[in-house]
């Protein structure tokens, strides 16, 4: 079974490797998974130096300037409404970007009885071992704001509107370590050993009232609905925090093509090497797989790479049955494929079990390449293409207390039989990052937060046989 087929996921040095179907999947929070090749229009990848800060606030005040509407929300049967300004008028959700101020009004339609009224907003991460294993809960943030509260001796009545503006904050620190503020977002892998994990933001609006009436003389008398009930006059909305940033540079000119050495290589186009190694033949083959410099795209378009290949003539030739296919009806039996994997970790004890980490993860084929031949010669052979990005992909790569996520191109050879294959299996995994918007040149792009794509912080613990390149 291809690869595509199958989810990897490591745990403890007591559990030996596990494979998942690919139907237990890792997804982003608002839409369900789809096919590809189409495009999501509101992923996620934040950002931390000064410069690209700016940047940020002026994307996200771009973004609130062309949202005149509101988002509202009432209590159950009306006793209060929610509006939020700077929203989709029709969106499920409202949703805020990087530095955000909520920005709103809490209407209060019945004001008798009224003692205060608040505003409060949470954030909360929670990462949790299936079949009892431990659960850890962050609060990356947390922020209220006392709209009203009855003066007891001018005995005032509670204003019908009041206008309230709450800031996000950047980072949130989890004891140890300070992180950017991560984004909404949801992972689960079922079995035995499994995980949940989320990253939770809410908004709630309390009108307050003296309760008076005895619990059990409510329940008799009054309807469930009844807007003097305590639990109809909070409005509660859960709130999507979706920063937006940039590629620091544009997509480079594509490359051209020698007919002595094949793709003229130039600093624009970083190249990858690996070596698919000689099983049944004499000599091996060198692979490039050359992408832009660097390795930051934007979620919303496609990856362009070219692919070489290097070796003798008669090399060459018998590579030939197992080189990219072209034609879309036959691409899925192709035995050489370049696939975006997104790998989700979580490390709920952050502990050390016999000298190795405790954490789990999965890996999930979020896209996969077209190709196009674009030339050969006596020793080389090429290939361009795009790697088209899953519908339901709508966040970028981060990391946030005990919980990351990481992006990868992976390049596999599969010969079908590997007994009477010329070339062995081959397997090269470049870590890339997502941004939220396209490069443009009025402004510089933002630096990504998250794992580094040169592992400053040590090489990530991929699972077997996706070395880190």
């Amino acid at each position: 079974m291809p690869l595509a087929a199958w989810r990897f996921t490591i745990w403890c040095p007591c559990y030996v490797v596990i494979y998942l179907p690919t139907g237990l999947s890792v997804h982003a929070l608002r839409r369900p998974a789809s096919g590809l090749p189409t495009h999501p229009n509101n992923p996620f990848v934040p950002a931390t130096s000064s410069p690209q800060l700016a940047e940020k606030h002026r994307l996200a005040m771009t973004a609130r300037h062309r949202l005149p509407d509101e988002f509202t929300k009432q209590s159950k049967n009306g006793c209060a409404v929610l509006r939020l300004s700077g929203q989709h008028g029709q969106a499920s959700l409202p949703v805020y970007d990087f530095g955000a101020s909520i920005q709103g009004r809490v209407d209060v339609h019945r004001t008798e009885g009224v003692t205060s009224v608040e505003v409060e907003f949470k954030g909360i991460l929670k990462l949790e071992q299936v079949a009892g294993g431990g659960t850890t809960t962050y609060k990356l943030c947390s922020g209220k704001n006392i709209l009203w509260v009855k003066d007891r001796l001018r005995d005032l009545p509670c204003p019908n509107s009041l206008r309230f503006s709450l800031s996000l904050p950047t980072t949130f620190s989890d004891g140890e370590n300070t992180f950017p503020l991560p984004p909404s977002y949801e992972a689960h892998l079922s079995g035995l050993p499994g995980f949940r994990a989320y990253i939770h933001y809410a908004l709630t609006a309390q009108v307050v009232k003296p309760d008076d009436v005895p619990s059990i003389v409510k329940s008799a008398f009054l309807r469930k609905d009844d807007c003097t009930m305590p639990n109809n006059r909070a409005i509660a909305t859960p709130v999507l925090y979706r920063p937006r940033s940039r590629p620091p540079a544009a997509i480079p000119p594509p490359l051209v093509t020698h007919p002595h050495h094949g793709l003229t290589e130039t600093i624009l186009w970083k190249a990858v090497t690996s070596t698919i190694l000689a099983n049944r033949c004499d000599q091996g083959i060198i692979a490039k797989l050359h992408l832009p410099t660097p390795r930051i795209f934007c979620v919303q378009q496609p990856i362009p790479f070219y692919l070489s290949f290097h070796a003798s003539s008669a090399t060459l030739a018998l590579f030939r049955p197992l080189a990219p296919f072209t034609r879309p009806s036959v691409r899925k039996m192709q035995t050489t494929r370049i696939r975006l994997m997104r790998q989700t970790s979580v490390d709920i004890c952050n502990t050390l079990m016999f000298g190795t980490k405790s954490d789990m993860w999965t890996v999930d084929c979020i896209g996969e390449a077209a190709f196009k031949h674009i030339g050969e010669g006596s020793d080389w052979l090429a290939y361009s293409g795009e790697v088209f990005i899953a519908d339901h992909i709508t966040v970028g790569g981060f990391r946030a207390g005990g919980f990351s996520v990481r992006d990868f191109l992976v390049l596999t050879v599969n010969p079908t039989d590997l007994t009477m294959s010329p070339f062995k299996e081959t397997r090269m995994v470049v870590p890339i990052q997502f941004t939220t918007d396209p490069w443009t040149e009025d402004g510089p792009g933002p630096t990504l937060y998250g794992p580094s794509l040169e592992g400053a912080s040590g090489s990530p613990d991929l699972p077997p046989g996706l070395p880190h390149q």
